[in-house]
């Protein structure tokens, strides 16, 4: 019944099943609407049945409250809050407090105050920090274990089965008036009247949401929804198809409400004032100055380095997480700084004074900027930001030429350092910190087996041991156009660099760049040229390089993966090039044994 009602028209149902009808003029003062929108109103509620001549509601107005009140809301807390930057690594955005009050216990207490008591948190990132609701507020927590990998649609699959009469809602806002009511007629999406670009869609005169075009504005989505029966069931039967369809697992939810370009649920639009979305350290630091939350080890590094106050650092921008660190952009003074905050887990995998010594190693000879700052406690590092500078891309031919004659130039410097990168030793201790865990690959043993028997030709071979940057991928060389008008390259992030055997580094990139063999044979003949090629010993060894490193990689994946950081496909073709590069350089090593 509630479908055949317009939203005006359930708003002014509303009204009267909370305050008695007294006149037209003031149901138009409680509602926003016009006395003439009102009596049209009014009118049709009569000739439905849902009032009587004493606009009163009837049994029947009733009996539409009864099926459409709230029953439930789901709050979506999992998400690791990315752009909240630098604060987000101690804290779920949804624990930040603002007016010293905490983003999610504020929306528990309204749903609470609009009669709301069964609530479920789809918690993720930082999960233990929400237990504490459980006692003091009496929600039910559900565990999505695939935020790192997946949006918020996988966490709302979670809990799909009690989606009916429900609210859903984000845990990043904070709403000055309550939202939420005990009694709805109609299902809805909230909005804001402000508008902006970073927006998917925009009130028509309909009241419907549509979609826009990039680059249009469009009003500001909250997030705040609730959803009725059939809508609900339509929601439900979508998320269980989408949940399981690759294709959606960077999606929003909201991708269920859509049947073409239109949602299937109607604005609720609110005062921009009424509602703010909290995505960012600036945004927070905007609303409440006071907050406790705005302290922050890296901005407090960053004003002492850069002789600032932390209000002078803005434009705050998390740039893409990095494998191993979080790193974010920000301005002080009009010019542009990038920090490094170490990742999960990165203390156990990385010793920062020893890559504070590579740092002071390779200083003044041209491989890269030299960092403004370094701590070797903590892993903090302030460099200046590069306008339009590009990473290498491996699949261009200029691009792999610069990026190896980069590497023999390197490797020619001859740089030594006090550490040793042991592949092998790190193989075992990377494995050691999986607490006793199986490997996810049930053929582990056997591939590591292999791929250790390799050892014995490598330290057959002649290597000198000098400075190796170990993470040669394309990504850490950079084209940088200059101020002098020449491009000039450099090669970036020296965290794991130690002493090895420099043929590594072609292994690296090679395996990075996911390359089939006979782009790793091209590789190498690039790197080789000068010297006339390269000799089938060395090739073999190469491909013992990228059988070790790819099982490295591979467990170091699974070492992250046990802290909840997820590598996909990344994962799989480490493992593979351990298994597949064992036998070609065995197929090698074999052949050269029998020419002999």
């Amino acid at each position: 019944m509630s479908s055949n009602l317009k939203i005006q028209e359930s708003e002014i149902l509303r009204i009267l099943h909370k305050e008695h009808y007294i006149s037209q003029r003031i149901l138009s003062d409680i509602s926003g609407y016009s006395i003439g929108a009102v009596n049209k109103s009014l009118k049709t509620l009569l000739d439905k049945g849902l009032l009587n001549s004493d606009m009163q509601l009837t049994a029947s107005a009733y009996k539409l409250f009864e099926q459409s009140k709230p029953h439930n809301a789901i709050i979506l807390a999992a998400g690791f809050g990315m752009r909240m930057v630098p604060i987000n690594w101690t804290t779920p955005k949804a624990l930040l407090e603002l007016h010293g009050e905490r983003l999610i216990e504020r929306l528990i207490r309204q749903l609470h105050a609009a009669g709301i008591q069964d609530i479920t948190v789809v918690v993720g990132f930082m999960k233990e920090s929400f237990d504490y609701l459980i006692d003091d507020f009496n929600v039910k927590l559900v565990v999505n274990n695939e935020y790192t990998i997946k949006n918020n649609l996988s966490s709302l699959a979670k809990v799909q089965n009690i989606i009916n009469n429900t609210y859903i809602l984000p845990a990043d806002i904070w709403c000055s008036e309550n939202p939420f009511c005990s009694d709805e007629l109609h299902p809805w999406y909230m909005v804001s009247e402000s508008m902006t670009r970073s927006s998917d869609v925009r009130v028509n005169r309909k009241q419907e949401l549509v979609k826009i075009g990039y680059r249009e504005s469009g009003n500001a989505m909250i997030g705040i929804t609730y959803l009725t029966g059939a809508v609900s069931k339509v929601v439900r039967t979508r998320l269980t198809k989408y949940s399981t369809d690759s294709e959606y697992d960077n999606r929003f939810w909201e991708d269920t409400l859509y049947t073409e370009s239109r949602m299937i649920v109607p604005a609720k639009v609110v005062s921009a004032s009424s509602v703010a979305e909290i995505n960012t350290y600036e945004q927070l630091r905007d609303l409440d100055a006071e907050s406790d939350q705005l302290h922050s080890e890296a901005l407090d590094t960053i004003a002492k380095i850069l002789h600032c106050t932390i209000s002078d650092i803005v434009n705050i921008k998390v740039l893409k997480k990095g494998m191993t660190n979080r790193s974010f952009l920000f301005t002080v003074a009009g010019k542009k700084y990038i920090m490094r905050i170490p990742g999960e887990g990165t203390d156990q995998l990385i010793d920062r004074r020893q890559e504070a010594s590579v740092y002071a190693a390779i200083a003044g000879h041209g491989l890269c900027d030299d960092p403004i700052y370094i701590n070797p406690d903590n892993g903090f590092k302030i460099t200046s930001y590069i306008n339009n500078i590009r990473c290498c891309d491996p699949e261009n031919e200029t691009d792999l030429r610069a990026c190896m004659s980069k590497l023999r130039s390197f490797h020619s410097m001859n740089l030594k350092v006090p550490h040793t990168f042991d592949l092998f030793e790190r193989i075992e201790f990377y494995e050691s910190l999986w607490e006793d865990a199986p490997s996810i690959f049930p053929d582990h043993g056997r591939t590591k087996t292999n791929v250790f028997k390799l050892k014995q030709y490598i330290s057959d071979q002649q290597s000198d041991y000098q400075l190796t940057h170990i993470d040669a991928v394309p990504d850490n060389f950079l084209f940088d156009p200059g101020t002098d008008g020449e491009l000039h390259l450099q090669l970036t992030d020296w965290e794991y660099a130690g002493m090895q055997d420099p043929h590594v580094d072609i292994a690296m990139f090679a395996i990075y760049s996911q390359f089939e063999k006979a782009q790793i044979d091209h590789l190498i003949d690039i790197y080789f040229e000068a010297d006339g090629g390269c000799c089938d010993s060395v090739r073999a060894k190469i491909y013992c390089y990228v059988a070790v490193c790819g099982l490295l990689w591979s467990d170091w994946c699974e070492y992250k993966r046990n802290l909840g950081v997820e590598f996909g496909e990344y994962s799989l073709r480490q493992y593979r090039f351990a298994k597949d590069y064992y036998k070609y350089a065995t197929e090698l090593i074999e052949s050269l044994h029998d020419n002999n």
